[in-house]
């Protein structure tokens, strides 16, 4: 059974910095698709960053610069650290993989992922 856990989520003032953990179970972290996606409210659920097991990284452009990706295969564990957050980053941030195997991952069909519960960052002073 596949499970994803996301933490680290908060209140932050703009500027600041949060690193959000996505805790997998159920399928190695090197061998498929991760992403991080996120949804405000009234908005539709949108990508943000995504890391291929061939270590190909992806980013929505607002957030390019200011957020990386990455993950820990010893610790199963895939991670989104975000700096100088700004108002608009403010959404419900979910984790997912999928079992792509695609060279870059921004463009596999995330509907068929497995998901997160989401954790929620503010930005706000």
């Amino acid at each position: 059974q596949v499970q994803l856990v996301e933490s680290g989520g908060g209140s932050v003032q703009p500027g600041g910095s949060l690193r959000l953990s996505c805790a997998v179970s159920g399928v190695t972290v090197s061998n498929c698709c991760l992403g991080w996606f996120r949804q405000a409210p009234g908005k539709e659920r949108e990508a943000v960053a995504t890391i291929s097991s061939f270590d190909a990284l992806n980013y929505k452009d607002s957030v390019r610069g200011r957020f990386t990706i990455s993950r820990d295969t010893a610790q199963n564990t895939l991670y989104l650290q975000m700096n100088s957050l700004k108002p608009e980053d403010t959404a419900n941030y979910y984790c997912a993989a999928h079992s792509s195997r695609a060279f870059t991952c921004w463009s596999v069909p995330w509907i068929d992922a497995y998901w997160g519960q989401g954790t929620q960052v503010t930005v706000s002073s």
